[in-house]
């Protein structure tokens, strides 16, 4: 049965410095569940505290109910897999495999079952008696994963295992991961500083910045409804687009024209909106800004087009198709008024 985890006001401080700061978080059994951040956010941290890596300063760490924060990490019922590989390179894949198993004194008839079972689960029965240096990098990942498959833990943690893969095999293994978590059904918890992988794969993303939750929920939730103006430029590729604007008589100003959004922005300060939710055909929407235009990038299912707005501020535009757009040409650029994000002046949402 999946197993639940309830982190709550969760601290973490390495001398005076405070690093997490009251983290309070509820993973349902069987979710996955993506922390993300950029670089120094403390995710990795958080995922430590939970594995039993880093001992916990404040607050409580719940697993299934039951508090954990004294529990070693050996018996918390958790498999760890880590950015590298760190596979034995004397072993073959199987003892690598086995090599946890044997230490634990378990039967040769049980650790060869379980063994057999991971490596039918990742596809790599013919890769058995091979060294890790006859191994490709997607393959050496998913011996790593096997290791912790082989355990038959009741929470999985995932520590930026992608990031030494190159593009190719990081969108395969990122489909690999998620289909490993549809066949088990266990709680998983992933940390990535990509927020690709974070909307392709999660059931719940947790975005952190400095120590701190600033939203949690289903990744289209963050993606249509974030809360802030840190969480809207971050979740989302390309980033969404944001200009200075000023209100008038309840309608925004953005320095080349005037936007009606049919809805209370008092306060508003700044008007976000999605890169591809901007279009330059003419009658397509509410026009909110002239562009000229900088550069474009052609990729064949879509065209990107990189502008700036006459008052100086950058935007970017994704065209669904091949478009044709000439370099230093000037645009009318329009939105659906719907899709528009408004933020006030302490970055909320409006």
């Amino acid at each position: 049965m999946a197993t639940s985890i309830q982190l709550r006001q969760i601290k973490k401080a390495y001398g005076d410095v405070q690093v997490i700061h009251g983290v309070d978080l509820t993973i349902d059994p069987g979710e996955f569940t993506v922390f993300v951040g950029p670089s120094g956010c403390g995710k990795s941290t958080l995922l430590r505290m939970i594995a039993g890596l880093e001992p916990i300063t404040g607050g409580d760490l719940l697993i299934d109910g039951q508090r954990m924060n004294e529990i070693p990490a050996a018996k918390r019922g958790i498999a760890m897999v880590f950015q590298s590989y760190a596979l034995y390179p004397h072993m073959s894949v199987y003892k690598n495999l086995a090599f946890g198993l044997e230490t634990a004194k378990m039967p040769k008839a049980e650790i060869a079952e379980r063994v057999q079972k991971a490596a039918e689960i990742l596809k790599i029965e013919p890769l058995l008696q091979r060294k890790p240096k006859q191994l490709s990098g997607g393959q050496r990942q998913r011996v790593a994963i096997g290791r912790a498959i082989v355990r038959e833990p009741k929470i999985f943690l995932f520590d930026e295992p992608l990031s030494n893969l190159d593009a190719e095999l990081r969108v395969a293994m990122r489909v690999e991961i998620a289909k490993l978590h549809n066949d088990l059904g266990n709680t998983m918890i992933y940390v990535t500083h990509d927020q690709v992988e974070a909307m392709t794969m999660a059931d719940k993303i947790v975005v952190l910045r400095a120590g701190v939750i600033e939203q949690a929920g289903a990744p289209l939730e963050l993606y249509n409804n974030p809360r802030n103006l840190f969480v809207a430029g971050f979740i989302g590729s390309p980033k969404m687009n944001f200009l200075t604007t000023t209100v008038e008589n309840n309608t925004l100003k953005t320095g080349t024209a005037s936007v009606s959004l049919g809805r209370d922005v008092t306060g508003a300060t700044t008007l976000g909106i999605r890169p591809e939710h901007i279009t330059i055909a003419d009658g397509s929407g509410v026009k909110f800004a002239d562009v000229i235009i900088d550069l474009v990038e052609n990729l064949g299912g879509q065209t990107v087009v990189y502008a700036t707005t006459r008052d100086g501020q950058a935007l970017t535009i994704v065209l669904e198709g091949q478009r044709d757009v000439a370099l230093g040409s000037t645009v009318e650029a329009y939105l659906d008024p719907a899709r528009a994000h408004i933020f006030d002046a302490e970055g909320m949402a409006i």
